[in-house]
């Protein structure tokens, strides 16, 4: 039977490398397609389920589930924040046992080598969503926070979505999930989870021997706890020889020794608080704003109203940024771009204070990612000589 895929990018060209007889389609060239054929027709993630391509396709999958039949032992990971990262610290904990890493991150997964023992993957809702039949054997799911309603259509389905492999895991395989998530209804053996300390409590791990602070700090443990289940060992020694990736809370001082965070990555209200978590007994500098994706940012102005903060607002949510500085009297200015942020926190910044770039956002509104919009960030800081 072919294998349809609508999309061109990674995940197609990825089924297209692994299969025979696959055909791949975008809007441009739909009209070519049969309407009323039942061939297995695999979305690509990126493509929302309100896509006219979608809506008019039969027999829609994922990628995930032409695998399904020969994947190996595999550790799912998903969450709004930290999944990233969870997942290269448990590659990192299992390389030697011959895992190997993909999904969202890295290798497609259609281009991963079936015979591996483990495969551990970074999944996203996108791909969730479109999931009907392949599942992991350890799923780690990290808290879940307001995000992609744009695409989901709302938060509902978003989290409907985080929690889909739930349903079609089976007796003897275990789901690491979010307290809230207790009573949903799995054959999977389920631990649930508040805080980092829930965990450790769970697989008697000691935090005080984990190098990280949260943010990273659940992450470590998760990782930590995959592999203590499989292998039943606790590594702190490998967990602390990892590195974190650039543009995640990632400290740096300017020529006059003042601390700036570039948190590029932060494309949501909760990693942003997550963020700012660490520096709350100083004055804070908060460049904040960008694409939001639809989703609701004034929890982040809920949070931050008491704190010693000045927001600068950049991006095209900017008036938004601003209007709710304006509900919770908090200061605030209107930069627009990242540059000018820089210049006017320059102005300000002293050794007792910090200056943070994590923009709760999206970056394609002005970058072409977040890396670049990090990388801009951290180029102005280190060229102040610009003003």
């Amino acid at each position: 039977m072919m294998i349809r895929v609508l999309g061109k990018g990674i995940t197609a060209q990825a089924v297209k490398d692994s299969f025979d007889d696959v055909v791949l389609y975008d809007d441009s060239d739909f009209e070519n397609y049969d309407l009323n054929s039942n061939d297995i027709t695999i979305v690509s993630p990126g493509i929302p389920p309100n896509n006219e391509m979608v809506l008019k396709s039969k027999n829609i999958q994922s990628d995930y589930d032409l695998l399904a039949d020969e994947m190996p032992f595999s550790i799912w990971i998903s969450g709004t924040n930290g999944k990233t990262t969870t997942t290269q610290m448990i590659q990192h904990l299992l390389k030697d046992k011959g895992s190997l890493c993909g999904g969202n991150i890295g290798t497609a997964v259609s281009l991963l080598d079936k015979e591996a023992p483990i495969w551990i993957l970074e999944t996203s809702s996108f791909t969730f969503h479109y999931i009907e039949k392949a599942k992991p054997n350890l799923y780690i799911l990290l808290p879940i926070s307001e995000d992609h309603i744009s695409w989901h259509g709302s938060f509902e389905e978003y989290k409907k979505a985080k929690l889909k492999p739930l349903d079609m895991m089976c007796e003897g395989e275990i789901a690491i999930i979010p307290e809230e998530f207790k009573d949903y209804p799995s054959s999977a053996y389920k631990i649930t989870y508040k805080n980092s300390d829930d965990l450790c409590k769970v697989f008697d791990i000691n935090k005080e021997k984990i190098k990280f602070n949260e943010p990273f700090l659940l992450d470590s443990i998760l990782a930590l706890a995959s592999k203590k289940i499989i292998f039943d060992e606790v590594d702190y020694k490998n967990i602390n020889t990892f590195t974190i990736d650039e543009h995640k809370v990632e400290e740096f001082k300017d020529k006059d020794n003042r601390l700036w965070v570039n948190d590029s990555k932060a494309t949501n209200v909760d990693a942003t608080i997550n963020a700012l978590n660490p520096y709350l007994d100083k004055k804070i500098y908060l460049v904040v704003g960008g694409d939001d994706k639809g989703v609701n940012i004034e929890p982040l102005f809920e949070y931050i109203k008491d704190l010693n903060i000045e927001i600068f607002a950049i991006g095209t949510n900017y008036e938004r940024v601003i209007s709710y500085c304006k509900k919770y009297n908090i200061t605030y200015f209107e930069s627009k771009f990242l540059k000018e942020s820089v210049k006017n926190i320059h102005l300000k910044h002293t050794s007792n204070s910090v200056a943070i770039l994590s923009p709760a956002a999206s970056s394609l509104d002005q970058f072409s990612s977040y890396a670049e919009r990090g990388k801009e960030f951290k180029d102005l800081v280190f060229n102040l000589s610009f003003i």
